[in-house]
């Protein structure tokens, strides 16, 4: 690994640590030409899959889309980053077992609100007001309705 610091090739591994719920590395390192301390990660590299998105259009799937749209819908709620991060990594692991190369973003964003409607009620309506476009206060209500009906049915 090359140091960030001087660029020599030459260090070592101080500390290893499982990172990520496993899915990840976190090494700390020293540079044995300049004696500098960095952080380095390792992760599995997963075959690349593509979102269809609403007007056809094709893009690579990327989790940091996931992860900022969740934040957004987080915000001011007591969820910490590393239950974020992990639902992020948990919606990854369910995409990369059940898919065969590209998935709908219909498809996507319902499992993400599933997932988050776990996770949250108020951040499920903030990211269901995104996603699914509200235009007025009566979608918002609709949607609350519709989720009140759900928690009903589970109890």
């Amino acid at each position: 690994m090359r140091c960030p610091y001087c660029t020599s090739d030459d260090s070592k591994v101080i500390d290893s640590r499982a990172y990520s719920e496993g899915y990840s590395i976190k090494r700390r390192r020293e540079c044995l030409e300049c004696g500098k301390r960095f952080t380095t990660f390792e992760n599995v590299e997963h075959n690349t899959f593509y979102v269809v998105k609403k007007n056809g259009s094709r893009e690579e799937f990327q989790k940091d889309k996931i992860l900022k749209g969740l934040i957004q819908a987080t915000i001011k709620r007591e969820i910490s980053y590393e239950k974020i991060e992990s639902l992020v990594l948990e919606i990854e692991k369910e995409l990369q077992s059940n898919l065969s190369g590209e998935i709908e973003s219909k498809v996507l964003g319902n499992i993400i609100m599933k997932k988050l409607r776990k996770l949250d009620e108020v951040a499920y309506v903030r990211f269901a007001s995104v996603y699914k476009e509200f235009k007025d206060v009566k979608s918002f209500i609709n949607e609350i309705e519709e989720l009140n009906k759900k928690i009903n049915e589970e109890e």
